[in-house]
């Protein structure tokens, strides 16, 4: 399985034990901003009366007090959490309708975002397929070529799929002759996924109709009749969007079948907590299982000769102690980026039908970290993070580095898929000021062309990117990009991201709604603090476990570095960041209040204690550590954003933001963390949580949905940073 299918960003694998740590008593805040008796005085907005319960865990001698529990119940189920939302919402609602500017923010939204887009192009059977929007579409509608500048054909439209565009073409893949595409269906936001199969040829839907997919990889046999699939068992009756995944399982479905006589490929039913992703071999042979146990990048890698009658499984890669993610195979030579040894990664060859297989060393670790391999035209393509941005390298299939892949500028390629013996293949070009470009690539000849260039409305060459460097608390050189309009130098409202977790690396990349904040003359930065994925394995591991303090560090240090630097006043500065990065936010609120202005938490995990209770909560154990063991329990307590509110502190005015469907981190979390907000200090800054319905953790979410967000967010923010909307 891969790590993008489980994480928490969507859309999100080697660490052993948690080292010890010393125990921490409780923090003041489980008193504090929980115990029943801290009643504060009346508050100045008008927050909804949220029931408290008396309800108190023990755990490891320390009484932590949860008396929001009940708001995890699924809105969808329970009336009372459905009524608590409706009030909530309405508050925010008319909070937000009185906010300068929020109207001007939409209009320029709308405008910026309506521009055509299109995805990178996937070539089979000399067909090309790929996403088109037209501007302001809901969902992205696939359309495909019979020949590389032929007329497009439209395949499927989902804006069709729902009478509110909540409905949306997730994952898709076309068969190896081009006959057939596969494409999943995602509703409402949700992580789980319905298979449908499409005739290319006529355009029309076949009945074959698969469910109970999740977290799925999708390859296609190479005699293009048939697919391979990931599933969990069919939910307990209502608990489809809160209970546990486990048991999950590779099926195999021939096309113009029933789901019912798919056969299974592949299960481990005496270790249910692990996942499997399946492949198919680039020569048909074999099908290759990667397996995991959480979202650290150790895998198991399992081989079947599916071909041959009565193979069973054997296992190449034993033990979940590495990352070997399976780039592609010329005969028995399978090749695997793997940090096996390297933390920075590598690629190796391995003969998998040696008597003893062992692993040849084809591209050694290098001082950029190798975020992305491929197999294509007889040459490997890897992608390099050069202080977080892409760098492409060309290489012999036994190593030799030919060339580097010409990019316009400082910012993020991505694709380079296609065929071990087919040259051509395409990628996509974006950073903070320019749109996705898609360029198509000759191998052979090293030649780039621009296959699609987006019309805009706007002059990127206004806009100014440039990378810094701070140091953090403990002296870390971080770095971050400062992206501002051309001509603004001096101190203005600023708005700081932040991720940092899970081997996640984030890198330049364009959003519409992001650019009208710096219209407007704002700055907006990127801080590549510790836990992500930027500068290898030891940049993930100092940011995890018992050493999560260093990603509140860093982010803090980031902004007072603004600060220093005179790219932000103080009072100017707003913080952002979603899922993981939500609870960074969560957290350093928390730890340095004065600091911030304004805060955008999205979608965050708010309660560290109970994170691993709910759907795909128990994988995130490998970043977190688990709750039930004493050392982590105490590391977790000490900064879990829902634990350590304090009452009559003055936090900055903060926006929470969730959705009713969001089934990988419940939206439970963020009820429980705004109403523990709103319950310690209701008479200052307005503490808010906005609640989107039908929608989830972000992919899928539709064009109207995510500008009405943008807007508000916005226009909250540049309030309480002093940022004059015109």
């Amino acid at each position: 399985m891969r790590k993008s299918l489980i994480l928490m960003t969507l859309p999100i694998a080697a660490c052993s034990t948690t080292p010890p740590v010393a125990p921490l008593p409780a923090p003041p805040a489980v008193e504090a901003a929980l115990a029943p008796e801290q009643a504060p005085a009346a508050p100045a907005l008008a927050y909804p009366q949220t029931r408290r319960d008396n309800v108190v865990d023990t755990q490891f001698g320390v009484a932590v007090a949860d008396p929001y529990r009940w708001l995890e119940n699924d809105v969808r189920k329970d009336p009372a959490v459905a009524s608590w939302v409706a009030e909530e919402n309405k508050v925010t609602n008319a909070y937000l309708a009185t906010l300068p500017g929020r109207d001007i923010l939409k209009k320029r939204m709308t405008e910026l975002y309506n521009y055509e887009r299109v995805g990178t192009p996937v070539k089979k059977g000399g067909r090309y397929f790929y996403a088109r929007n037209a501007g302001l579409q809901n969902q992205s509608p696939l359309y495909v070529r019979d020949s590389l500048n032929g007329p497009e054909r439209l395949l499927v439209d989902p804006n069709g799929f729902s009478k509110d565009g909540a409905t949306a073409l997730a994952e898709w893949v076309p068969s190896e002759d081009g006959k057939y595409l596969l494409y999943a269906i995602q509703d409402g936001g949700s992580d789980w996924r319905t298979l449908k199969v499409l005739d290319v040829a006529t355009g029309k839907v076949i009945g074959d109709e698969i469910k109970w997919v999740k977290f799925s990889g999708l390859s296609w046999a190479k005699d293009s009749k048939g697919f391979v699939y990931s599933r969990y068992p069919e939910s307990a009756s209502g608990a489809d969007f809160v209970s546990l995944n486990k048991n999950q399982m590779v099926y195999y479905h021939q096309v113009g079948t029933a789901q019912a006589a798919d056969r299974l490929i592949y299960a481990t039913p005496d270790r249910p907590d692990l996942n499997h992703g399946a492949q198919v071999s680039d020569d048909g042979s074999t099908i290759v299982i990667t397996s995991s146990s959480g979202t650290d990048e150790r895998y198991e890698v399992t081989l079947l000769d599916w071909q041959r009658k009565g193979a069973k499984p054997r296992t190449l890669i034993p033990g979940f102690t590495h990352d070997y993610s399976y780039i592609g195979n010329r005969g028995s030579t399978y090749y695997f980026q793997t940090n096996d040894g390297a933390p920075r990664l590598k690629v190796v060859a391995i003969d998998v039908n040696a008597a003893r297989p062992n692993k040849k060393v084809i591209v050694d670790e290098q001082p950029e970290t190798l975020s992305g391999s491929n197999l294509v035209g007889g040459k490997l393509i890897l992608s390099y993070l050069k202080d977080a941005s892409t760098e492409v390298r060309v290489h012999t299939l036994a190593g030799t580095r030919e060339r580097v892949v010409e990019l316009p500028g400082l910012g993020t390629a991505g694709g380079f898929s296609g065929d071990l013996d087919d040259p051509e293949t395409f990628f996509a070009f974006t950073s903070f000021n320019r749109p996705t470009t898609v360029y198509r690539y000759d191998v052979r000849s090293n030649a780039s062309s621009a296959w699609f260039t987006p019309k805009l409305l706007f002059n990127p060459d206004d806009f100014t990117v440039e990378q810094r460097f701070f140091a953090s608390k403990d002296g870390t050189r971080v770095p971050m990009f400062v992206v501002r309009k051309k001509g603004v130098t001096g101190p203005v409202p600023t708005l700081l991201y932040g991720y940092g977790g899970f081997n996640v690396s984030l890198t330049p990349s364009f959003s519409a709604t992001r650019l009208a904040w710096l219209e407007q003359g704002g700055a907006w930065v990127l801080a590549n603090i510790r836990g992500g994925g930027e500068y290898g394995k030891a940049w993930h591991d100092a940011g995890r476990l018992n050493n999560k303090q260093n990603v509140f560090d860093d982010f803090i240090g980031a902004g007072e570095a603004l600060i220093a630097q005179g790219v932000t006043p103080k009072g100017g500065l707003a913080v952002q960041g979603g899922s993981n990065g939500g609870l960074l936010i969560g957290a350093v609120v928390n730890q340095r209040p004065d600091l911030f202005a304004a805060a955008n938490a999205q979608v965050g995990v708010m309660d560290m204690l109970r994170f691993d209770r709910f759907t795909a909560g128990r994988y995130w154990v490998d970043d977190y550590g688990y709750p039930n063991k004493e050392a982590d329990f105490r590391t977790l307590l000490a900064y879990s954003p829902y634990h350590n509110i304090k009452a009559n502190v003055a936090y900055p005015a903060m926006i929470v933001t969730t959705a009713d469907t969001d089934d990988r981190v419940v939206p439970g979390h963020s009820f429980k963390y705004a109403a523990a907000l709103q319950y310690a200090h209701p008479t200052g800054n307005p503490q808010l949580i906005r609640i989107e319905t039908r929608a989830g953790h972000g992919s899928g979410k539709p064009t109207d949905k995510i500008i009405e967000e943008a807007s508000d967010v916005t226009a909250f923010m540049a309030r309480f940073t002093g940022l004059e909307i015109k």
